[in-house]
């Protein structure tokens, strides 16, 4: 038995899998099996990876029923007690696992292990993820997950790794939110079991990538499933705000987009007190003005200078 299982959802992704399993392939610690699901791909992707004949991989179809289906999926089929997840349209560093192995190693009665990770915002320009902890150069228990992911998440979808067993224990991965099926993971995990994080930057998340937030069901979707949690946000501040965060980068988009409907749904749930003074200045502005902020930072980005507004 492998002591991780590699899982990765594939759909429609031929001219970017082979880089990502490519940089699985190459890890330093060598112990773990790859399970690929490909989602009812209509390009080229399937045989993208069977061209691949290492041993360690194993290679199943589905009909399309998303990311979090083919994820669940894949992890029935895993063998091993610790599951590492990766986007097929990201990278690891060859340290990936080892620094999970580490981190194991330090604090085995954990459940979810999280390394740090970059933002790729384009090409040959990455950016550091920035984390709210005191201390930010070694391996720890996270005390408080949401208020420590205030600036970026410590969670990022292929920087994460989990027992299996703590995964089912929580539910595994919700297949009817359409939209945040991984940030709602996060969230269980947070509020049920103990967190590490591994300072390490191990992963790059393309961050170039189109957002999904630009349809507006999803909008919708991403509204319901961030309201969801009334009881636990009520009685726990830092949750509260890291919703609250949430809230806002989706109204940002709905604003963005000109989308009146849902963007006034989140004015009114949104606390104005869990933003920043840059962040509530943002949701005041009329939409032609925050376009053109955006394009100002896009040249910003340009440039090598990167500006966000959650610090």
């Amino acid at each position: 038995m492998a002591f991780f299982s590699v899982v990765i959802p594939l759909y429609n992704k031929e001219d970017q899998v082979k880089k990502t399993l490519e940089s699985v392939l190459s890890q330093n610690f060598e112990d773990f099996e790859v399970i690929i699901v490909d989602d009812g791909s209509t390009d080229a992707s399937f045989s993208v990876v069977k061209s691949f004949t290492d041993p360690r991989i194993k290679l199943f179809q589905q009909k399309n029923n998303g990311a979090s289906s083919a994820r669940n999926f894949g992890i029935s089929k895993s063998n091993s007690e610790y599951i590492a997840l990766i986007d097929a349209d990201d990278t690891w560093n060859n340290n990936h696992l080892e620094e999970f192995y580490k981190s194991i190693k330090l604090f085995p009665q954990a459940s979810f292990f999280c390394n740090a990770y970059q933002l790729k915002l384009r090409e040959n320009y990455t950016h550091n993820a920035t984390y709210n902890l005191q201390e930010q150069h070694k391996i720890q228990i996270v005390e408080d997950y949401f208020k420590a992911s205030i600036i970026h998440p410590l969670a990022m979808t292929s920087g994460v790794a989990f027992t299996k067993q703590s995964f089912l224990d929580i539910g595994s991965f919700n297949t009817t939110i359409s939209s945040g099926q991984d940030i709602d993971l996060w969230i269980r995990f947070a509020l049920q079991k103990t967190i590490v994080f591994n300072p390490a930057v191990t992963a790059c998340y393309d961050k170039t990538v189109p957002n999904s937030l630009s349809k507006k069901q999803l909008r919708k979707v991403k509204y319901e499933f961030l309201n969801s949690y009334k009881e636990a946000e009520h009685t726990n501040a830092s949750f509260k705000k890291y919703l609250d965060l949430n809230r806002y980068a989706v109204a940002i988009h709905c604003k963005y987009h000109n989308d009146t409907e849902v963007l006034n749904k989140f004015l009114k749930v949104i606390d104005p007190e869990s933003l920043n003074a840059k962040q509530r200045f943002l949701l005041k502005l009329p939409n032609f003005t925050l376009i053109g902020l955006k394009k100002f930072q896009l040249l910003l980005i340009r440039k090598g200078i990167y500006l966000t507004a959650f610090r």
